[in-house]
């Protein structure tokens, strides 16, 4: 879509504001917003002009003049404005007018070019299963005189003996996958948030309660090119949150919110296309994958502790990566098999689905960063040959948490904590600064963010603390 095509939407659909959006390097939204008769060919050409020293990881205040460029294609109108308003994802340059290396969306498109230069494929497909919990209530603070958090569900177990109304099918503990209604009492918000998300744009395939209690759920949506899907699923998270505001719950997509229950991953699958040929199918190989997936497949599981620290970045991943909830801590591939950190799916599957999915990734990630460091990982294994068989990464087609320790002795695991995750990619991060990508500042400026997040939570004295060691 070029620019007259936009300004004539903006006459025709009688818009009132334009609202540019920009990612900051963890990957949080933020946005300004311009009146539509202020909205020019000129604006699309010349971008908006912000201060970068004001977003997180970007530029000091002594060179924090920036500029967002829109990017038309990405225009949608926001549901959830009293005036009409079409927002623009943009991408962020220098004021010299060159791409700015710190900007997760043009890390993404980097990304995308260097895959087109390599010849290995034309277009990298992802698509995220981005789970969260919608809650009744939520309460926190962390402070010298004080820390706690406290949550609540009208859905939660924990409700059952309250003295109020009748207050059966609660979801059990670990009991909420697919139940209906009226024990899934958030299905109509869920399918409130499926109709924006198609109005958006976005291909809606299917939601579901998931497994936790207390309103854990899902919405899947169409996979698409990288930086398409990162749009996208910021975009999915900005309506979720919306939809969840307007009926009084609020949203969350914490790794583990809960103790005691399962956590919310992002389950992400990926795939390599020719143009229209699918190149991770082969008829006969195991799951009928080619050696194009298995290398990249060795690619990912061979960089995996230094990826997760991109992946799974906060310290409350870890919380999640945990034996015993579900979750991908194994380091294998396997075929239809929920306990490895890549699974290959088989069911229903045409060459065209052929994929692999990364299961141990979740929704604290910046997406544009994440799913290019998958990219990356999986290029790495292609352009290596690095065979996940030959290096030790399965497959195993059991229930890897069911295995004696003897039996797992020899499976590698998930970092398990930020602080392990971090040091892996500053040993292990070549495979990311391949054709320009990343650069080596913005892999310094991730470790130094994430290592200052890191300090606060291991400084901050834990309630749990007083019940283990107040009295000795």
């Amino acid at each position: 879509m070029d620019s007259k095509a936009v300004l004539s939407r903006i006459n025709t659909e009688n818009i009132e504001f334009v609202d540019f959006r920009i990612v900051d390097l963890l990957g949080r939204q933020h946005h300004v917003t311009v009146p539509a008769f202020a909205v020019d060919e000129d604006t699309f050409a010349n971008g908006i002009a912000f201060d970068g020293s004001s977003l997180v990881g970007y530029k000091g205040i002594e060179e924090s003049d920036m500029v967002a460029i829109p990017d038309l294609a990405s225009a949608y109108i926001d549901p959830f404005v009293a005036a009409k308003t079409l927002n623009i994802v943009c991408n962020i340059h220098n004021p010299d007018g060159t791409p700015y290396a710190r900007d997760p969306r043009g890390i993404a498109l980097r990304a995308e070019a260097y895959l087109q230069k390599l010849g290995i494929a034309t277009d990298a497909y992802f698509g995220p299963e981005s789970e969260f919990f919608l809650f009744d209530h939520v309460r926190y603070a962390s402070g010298p005189s004080g820390s706690f958090f406290h949550i609540d569900s009208e859905e939660a177990y924990w409700n059952t003996g309250k003295e109020e109304k009748n207050l059966g099918y609660k979801v059990p503990n670990k009991g909420g996958y697919f139940p209906v209604q009226p024990t899934d009492s958030q299905a109509d918000i869920r399918n409130e948030m499926c109709t924006l998300l198609s109005e958006a744009g976005l291909k809606v395939e299917r939601h579901h309660h998931e497994v936790a209690t207390a309103g854990q759920g899902e919405i899947n949506f169409r996979f698409d090119t990288l930086t398409r899907t990162a749009d996208h699923l910021l975009l999915f998270k900005y309506i979720v949150r919306n939809v969840a505001a307007k009926h009084g719950k609020t949203a969350t997509f914490m790794p583990k919110p809960i103790v005691g229950d399962n956590g919310s991953g992002m389950h992400v699958h990926q795939s390599l296309f020719d143009g229209d040929t699918p190149l991770f199918y082969e008829k006969g190989g195991y799951g009928n994958l080619s050696e194009m997936a298995l290398f990249y497949i060795g690619g990912i599981l061979h960089h995996a502790p230094a990826l997760i620290a991109l992946t799974n970045p906060s310290t409350n991943s870890y919380k999640r990566l945990v034996p015993g909830y579900e979750a991908p801590v194994n380091l294998v591939f396997s075929k239809g098999n929920r306990s490895a950190a890549i699974r290959i799916p088989v069911a229903a599957v045409t060459p065209k689905a052929c994929r692999i999915e990364f299961r141990t990734p979740d929704s604290t990630a910046n997406p544009y960063l994440a799913f290019t460091a998958m990219l990356m990982a999986g290029l790495d294994g292609i352009r290596r040959k690095l065979d996940p068989r030959e290096l030790g990464f399965g497959p195993i087609d059991k229930n890897i948490y069911d295995m004696s320790p003897a039996e797992k002795a020899d499976i590698m695991s998930a970092p398990g904590s930020l602080a392990e995750a971090l040091a892996a990619l500053e040993r292990d991060c070549d495979f990311l600064m391949a054709g320009d990508v990343f650069t080596p500042e913005v892999i310094a400026a991730w470790i130094d963010l994430k290592r200052g997040e890191l300090e606060q939570v291991e400084r901050t004295v834990n309630p749990k603390e007083y019940e283990l060691y107040y009295d000795l």
